[in-house]
């Protein structure tokens, strides 16, 4: 079954729409990112949305999260609303990886209790339950198909959109919102300093001087359909025109769960690689097949030496006897964007899904590719594997041909690796 992913909806400190999302990934722009004193009086560095970008959302319960959400929904309203009167609001499924679970709201909350012994008026429990922001969508655009939010920390978004995409394969709905939604509240700030992996700068994948995690706000939404959206015929007549008109196809997935440790990968990369082989398997592809990789790249010591170790393992296999010559695919381009972006979280997968989306369309017939580059100190970790990586300084600039596509680009893969092992992979093609 072909499963086609919309125009995408974007929020981020990088960019309030795709179109500037993109032109902030490929030309490294992070004057966004800074430096946020947190309610401990900490100081971290933090890719948070400018809230005067931010309207009300119109949620009972309205937040940052929530404005951030609205703003990225906001964006493919229309197309929403085409596949809820194609197939009905029943026939639509909303799958939203998050992990926030209210914070701001409940922060406050406590706090009035702790000095006033009770709750506010408008304070309910219901803001701390994972589901709001899949409920909040339901609500806004009237679709009762199963609304669910998935919550395996970086992963989240990623597992959101392969539970939607099993369940149009499998009949339970026709068409679903799919995405995620995350901010770098100051919960989350304090978390990730206590556990040591928030970087004292600006994040640095893969580098030897790498310290740790830049923390950010973000959110990006899909419609996933069994069709492409250019048009949508009604059953009741008439045709809607949608915000889509290009031909962005979910190809595959994997997932594996190493369950190594509550917070540290495998060190091998074996769960990481199982996830991508997985997915390259699902989609029916080679390992040539890819021209582009977004990774993970978190900037944390582990997970950017489990990965490296994993696409290495993956990609630096030899091709299969007759394809490019017998030549090696180590020199698939790859990047991490999060030192744009910021780490998103939950948002994550999705947020890197749409980044892959644009690079396809982008690039759709065009020998001389644009990808997005990694902002690093180019000092790399000999104690990892080598990867190609996409900086503008070595390895591909945007000038160069993708390796394996015959000079196009036809075929992304995201990675995202979470807590406690929750692998996922999704590859887009076109």
């Amino acid at each position: 079954m072909n499963l086609y992913l919309s125009k995408p909806g974007v929020m981020s400190c990088a960019g309030n729409n795709i179109d500037q999302l993109w032109d902030a990934v490929t030309t490294g722009r992070q004057d966004n990112i800074k430096k946020v004193k947190a309610c401990n009086g900490e100081e971290y560095f933090a890719a948070r949305v400018d809230e005067a970008n931010l309207k009300p959302s119109g949620a009972r319960y309205d937040m940052k999260i929530m404005r951030i959400e609205n703003a990225a929904l906001e964006q493919i309203a229309d197309d929403i609303a085409a596949v809820r009167d194609k197939y009905g609001a029943d026939r639509v499924a909303v799958c939203i990886g998050s992990c926030d679970n209210g914070t701001e709201f409940s922060l406050a909350g406590h706090r009035k209790y702790f000095s006033d012994g009770e709750f506010p008026a408008d304070y309910s429990l219901e803001i701390q339950g994972a589901d709001y922001v899949s409920t909040f969508v339901a609500e806004k655009f009237g679709l009762t198909g199963p609304a669910i939010t998935f919550a395996t920390a970086c992963s989240s978004s990623a597992g959101a959109i392969i539970k939607a995409a099993e369940m149009i394969m499998g009949g339970v709905a026709d068409a679903a919102l799919v995405g995620g939604i995350d901010i770098a509240s100051d919960t989350t700030l304090i978390g990730f300093s206590a556990l040591e992996a928030v970087s004292s700068e600006i994040t640095n994948p893969f580098s030897k001087n790498r310290h740790g995690i830049t923390l950010g706000d973000g959110a990006a939404f899909f419609v996933l359909t069994k069709e492409p959206l250019s048009v949508v015929e009604c059953p009741q007549g008439g045709r809607i025109e949608t915000t889509s008109t290009t031909t962005v196809r979910l190809l595959g997935w994997g997932e594996s769960a190493d369950a190594y440790h509550m917070t540290s990968p495998d060190p091998t990369g074996a769960g990481a690689e199982k996830a991508i082989r997985r997915a390259l398997e699902n989609a029916g592809l080679a390992t040539s097949d890819v021209g582009y990789i977004n990774l993970h790249g978190t900037g944390t010591k582990f997970n950017d030496s489990m990965e490296a170790k994993a696409v290495a393992a993956i990609f630096g296999e030899a091709r299969e006897a007759g394809e490019a010559g017998g030549a090696h695919a180590a020199s698939v381009p790859v990047s991490t964007t999060k030192p744009i972006t910021g780490h998103t979280l939950g948002a994550a997968a999705a947020l890197e899904a749409a980044i892959c989306w644009k690079a396809l369309v982008e690039n759709k017939g065009k020998k001389n590719i644009k990808l997005p580059v990694q902002v690093w100190d180019g000092e790399r970790d000999e104690e990892l594997p080598a990867l190609n990586i996409v900086d503008g300084k070595s390895g591909v600039d945007g000038e160069d041909e993708a390796a394996g596509t015959g000079g196009e680009l036809k075929v992304c893969l995201s990675n995202s690796f979470a807590f406690g092992g929750a692998n996922a992979c999704l590859v887009l093609g076109i």
